[in-house]
């Protein structure tokens, strides 16, 4: 984890490289794209590698 300091360092830094202006939009693309993070794994988790239905893909037909 980091500490109080190394934040407000790191939250100086951002504003620096994006603008004050432009961090709600980098914040929301970065919430977003964790948001669909998310969204996949728990997607792969509920694939049943079991199911017959999808069919053996290690075969050579």
């Amino acid at each position: 984890m980091i500490g109080a300091g190394e934040a407000v360092i790191l939250g100086g830094v951002f504003i620096l490289i994006f603008g004050a202006s432009q961090i709600p939009k980098v914040a929301r693309s970065v919430g977003e794209g964790i948001t669909e993070l998310k969204k996949s794994i728990r997607e792969a988790k509920d694939i049943d590698l079991d199911d017959p239905s999808l069919g053996d893909k290690t075969k050579n037909n």
